[in-house]
């Protein structure tokens, strides 16, 4: 399934890197694209439990992700 999750905090490229990085490092998380403009993630995951353990990444990095997964 193919979310998307917006993003509060990124600034530059480097932030969005950085949730690049740890987005991809997840597993059952494919096909990750940020976009600094919409300040927002797009990705596919495998089940419903990968979206709670991708959001928790993207926190522990240090930047907000609000409202729910459209």
């Amino acid at each position: 399934m193919t979310i998307t999750l917006k993003i509060v905090g990124m600034h530059c490229g480097g932030c969005v890197r950085s949730v690049e990085k740890v987005a991809q490092a997840l597993d059952g998380v494919s096909n990750v694209s940020v976009s600094l403009e919409n300040a927002e993630l797009t990705a596919d995951v495998a089940s419903p439990d990968r979206i709670d353990a991708l959001k928790s990444a993207i926190e522990d990095c240090g930047f907000e992700v609000t409202g729910a997964p459209a």
